[in-house]
């Protein structure tokens, strides 16, 4: 069954994305086979988009998958949508923002939702992204659900990491550079045509300098995706970044190493049901001499 899936994985079918997709996330039968048979990275440049709740990341990228069908690229967007407490489904998997490009042959749009994952991104993100670089597109977009500095996650997954700011972010960029400022490849500064845009770009662009090393120097971009203003410079840098990380095999190294300690991590806590541990934290906790340490004591 697998090699089928395989061979039709690789040949692009959109149908057997979203399949091999739904096994791996439901860990299947042999849902592993699958993934150990998947070819050697091939071209797809995997973004990462993220940035603070209501910087427009969905807006963005929508821009951004605008024009790349321009020019003829194929386009996956994995959104990562916040978790419910309660059902530990997604809260936002309708992607509203991106629903014009839902029947567009060339673009695969999944929602993924968190359930509980600090750093705002989905368990299976790695296996996912994974299957859909197999499926040949050229670019696979990664949105994250925003929640701040723990979303460092996201530079151990993607090639290139653009985080998304908005202009009134100006008095908070100093708290924000311990987190943003080390895994941020590029900027974008959305909404730019509100007040004070401009001041905001060039103190953030001072702070990039200070962070440049011999090999990148963190550009800061100009955006307004609703009007597709400064997509095609995003774009450019993109590609400029993506030449740049080619060329650095201690970084891929790195990367590689990030994304092998995420999935043994994951491997290692698959016996533990989050839920059923709810369940028992919530019936002990009632009782007499409730110690959360001696629960843990328990797993480890």
């Amino acid at each position: 069954m697998y090699a089928q899936l395989l061979s039709r994985l690789t040949g692009g079918d959109i149908k057997t994305l979203a399949r091999c997709i739904s096994l791996v996330e439901n860990e299947a039968p042999g849902y592993t086979r699958l993934l150990e048979e998947l070819p050697a990275e091939g071209h797809t440049r995997v973004v990462g988009i993220t940035g603070p709740p209501g910087a427009g990341k969905s807006t963005l990228v929508n821009a951004l998958i605008t024009a790349l069908l321009q020019q003829q690229k194929r386009i996956a967007i994995i959104a990562v949508d916040p978790s419910s407490p309660f059902n530990f489904g997604a809260l936002l998997g309708d992607r509203i923002r991106m629903s014009e490009h839902f029947s567009s042959p060339d673009v695969f749009i999944r929602s993924m939702a968190s359930r509980g994952a600090l750093g705002g991104l989905s368990p299976k993100i790695l296996e996912v992204s994974d299957l859909v670089k197999a499926a040949g597109f050229d670019y696979l977009f990664i949105e994250t659900v925003g929640v701040g500095q723990s979303e460092v996650e996201i530079a151990g997954i993607a090639d290139t990491t653009v985080v998304v700011v908005v202009p009134e972010a100006g008095d908070e960029i100093q708290t924000m550079k311990a987190g943003l400022m080390e895994i941020a490849n590029i900027f974008a500064v959305n909404k730019a045509d509100r007040p004070k845009a401009d001041e905001f770009v060039k103190n953030l662009r001072l702070l990039a300098h200070t962070k440049r090393t011999d090999e990148w120097e963190t550009p800061v971009i100009k955006t307004i995706a609703t009007q597709q203003q400064g997509i095609p410079e995003l774009i450019k840098a993109l590609d400029e970044h993506r030449d740049q990380v080619h060329g650095n095999k201690q970084r891929k190294a790195l990367l590689l190493a990030e994304k092998a300690y995420q999935l043994i991590q994951h491997r290692r806590m698959q016996d533990v049901d989050k839920q059923a541990l709810y369940k028992e934290v919530q019936q002990l906790m009632e009782g007499p001499g409730f110690n959360l340490y001696k629960i843990v004591q328990q797993y480890t």
